[in-house]
């Protein structure tokens, strides 16, 4: 088979996401559940239901296993928020072996990890990745509509800590917490955590809170008062970013002034206007379809049919990614 298109998108840094559930005990206004119906929608839509888990574990570890011999390298497991999974214990401490440059990373609010700790010391993760948009009670409460106070998400990150060498922070920039980014920053560098500090990713589900979402520039200024060691990636998939390191601490912004990443069939997408990210990551999601992109779920590619032949399935999303990539899908 050839592999070419799948190796070639990881060799541009393309992620592989595993969605294990669309479930979260979070309400972020700004949610896009990797494509499902995200809970703040299903919350005020009690008729509107993300889809039905279709996937299970083994069915997770066979697609892993072979997207990731066919050539994909950086797997992310994320949600909703994955340790609300029944299948998350099954399926992260059977990780499929991988190679020296492969890497798995577990995304997560944080508020479960304590609760988890036990058997999440036990996996092959190589890292967690905290999203971390508040830093007190009240703009938790203006940002994920929860009753979980912020003292949870702070001990889940120090859970993780204790468990795993790489733990990092991922903070979306808005109008409910600009006045805290720069504690957030603090936070992470006094526990040598990078950070990455995000601009708003539009969605039909989060359209009407246009206002919320705000530039990068604030903390891009704060960071350049604090070191001189900045460079610029626009290479590979997505977006451009900024990378300042900080006592050798990297503090990456993703700032769409940098231009975006289109390939293939971005090039006629009717929704180009409004994409910031372009191709950067293929999307598996528990009802067992695989899509390129998180705003056209025309794209996406049902694996159900498939999941009896594992072998069967990197070959056809091989050929997706290859129709894609030449714009013919």
């Amino acid at each position: 088979m050839d592999w070419t298109a799948l190796r070639n998108f990881a060799m541009l840094r393309g992620q592989l996401r595993v969605s294990l559930t669309p479930k979260c005990n979070e309400k972020c206004w700004f949610c896009h559940n990797e494509g499902d119906v995200p809970p703040p929608f299903t919350h005020l839509h009690r008729d509107t239901r993300p889809r039905e888990r279709e996937m299970a574990t083994e069915d997770f570890l066979n697609v892993l296993g072979g997207l990731m011999d066919a050539g994909l390298k950086r797997v992310y497991f994320t949600g909703g928020e994955p340790l609300m999974s029944p299948l998350a214990r099954q399926v992260l401490t059977r990780l499929p072996a991988r190679g020296p440059d492969a890497t798995y990373t577990l995304i997560t609010n944080g508020t479960l990890v304590r609760t988890h700790q036990e058997w999440l010391s036990t996996t092959a993760l190589d890292k967690v990745k905290v999203s971390l948009h508040y830093f007190s009670d009240a703009s938790l409460k203006a940002i994920a509509n929860t009753r979980i106070g912020i003292a949870t998400i702070l001990d889940g990150i120090e859970a993780a800590r204790e468990m795993f060498e790489r733990v990092e922070l991922n903070t979306l920039v808005q109008r409910e917490n600009e006045h805290e980014l720069h504690d957030i920053l603090a936070f992470a560098l006094d526990r040598r955590m990078p950070v990455q500090f995000i601009e708003l990713v539009d969605t039909d589900f989060n359209a009407g809170r246009k206002g919320s979402a705000i530039g990068a520039q604030g903390i891009i200024d704060h960071l350049r008062t604090l070191t001189s060691d900045e460079e610029v990636e626009v290479s590979g998939v997505g977006q451009g970013r900024r990378i300042f390191r900080i006592d050798g601490i990297d503090i990456d912004v993703i700032h769409r002034e940098l231009g975006r990443h289109h390939i293939g069939q971005c090039g006629t997408c009717p929704v180009k206007p409004k994409c910031v990210e372009g191709f950067w990551s293929l999307r598996v999601d528990h009802a067992g379809g695989i899509q390129p992109c998180l705003l056209r779920d025309d794209l996406r590619m049902d694996i159900r049919p498939l999941l009896d032949d594992p072998e069967a399935i990197p070959a056809a999303v091989a050929r997706h990614v290859s129709a894609f990539t030449e714009g013919t899908l």
